[in-house]
């Protein structure tokens, strides 16, 4: 049952869940959008010479990793909001 469906005041606990939870979900919020910014555009434009490859070779595994920070950011994001959504 949803918490907001009860009569009466709300438990301290409650309240503090709530605090916590709306601090992450901004906190991630603040740091979904930091990294959305953070990725390079799908066209990197056409390179000159065959050595541009070599060149960002390791900008591709800081691509992975940003890629895989933001996954988890709008993971973490999501489930804050469903559980915000249900319950408070």
């Amino acid at each position: 049952m949803p918490l907001n469906a009860l009569q009466g005041d709300v438990p301290t606990w409650v309240a503090t869940v709530r605090v916590v939870l709306l601090g992450v979900q901004v906190l991630t919020s603040v740091l979904l959008i930091l990294l959305i910014l953070l990725h390079s555009p799908k066209s990197d434009g056409v390179s000159i010479g065959g050595a541009a490859g070599n060149l960002f070779s390791s900008q591709r595994g800081a691509e992975a990793s940003l890629n895989n920070l933001t996954y988890w950011m709008a993971g973490i994001f999501l489930s804050t909001s469903f559980v915000l959504g249900y319950y408070f």
